[in-house]
């Protein structure tokens, strides 16, 4: 099932159920991935690739966990509760986020392939990093994990 007829499929069952939390996430989902079809449209392709499916919501899931960041700090949990509530929705469409251990798993192995030893080398392995970590771990995460090897 691709992730539209998912999508469709879950707007259905939210109304159905009438989950009005659910169906406004689901809703938005689709209509970001609207948008981001018109616009590839004019480079001659049809639909989203599923990498380009997975940076969307990723960049989704980036933007809810830096609202829920900045609503705690202003003391605002209902807003910080409503963020947390569709970013758990959001993750529902996301691969898997890998725990601490098999990060840093993944982030000893490139850097010993890599033979980074300073933080000078912190570049190529965010690169390396991203690549092949993506939508499975956050961006800020890997950074501050690399950097805390990186440094003696």
């Amino acid at each position: 099932m691709s992730l539209r007829e998912r999508i469709d499929a879950d707007i259905k069952a939210a109304m159905k159920a009438k989950d009005k939390t659910r169906l406004e996430t689901v809703r938005s989902i689709k209509k970001l991935i609207l948008e981001k079809e018109s616009s590839v449209r004019a480079s001659g392709q049809d639909s989203l690739t599923p990498e380009q499916e997975l940076e969307l919501l990723s960049q989704l899931a980036k933007q809810r966990r830096d609202s829920i960041q900045q609503y705690q700090q202003a003391n605002r949990t209902d807003l910080a509760d409503q963020e947390s509530q569709e970013l758990a929705i959001l993750e529902e469409y996301l691969p898997r986020q890998l725990t601490d251990a098999e990060l840093d798993a993944v982030l000893d192995q490139l850097i010993t392939d890599l033979g980074a030893k300073t933080p000078k080398d912190m570049g190529k392995v965010m690169s390396a990093a991203m690549q092949q970590l993506k939508g499975q771990a956050d961006g800020k995460r890997v950074q501050e994990r690399v950097k805390a090897k990186l440094n003696p």
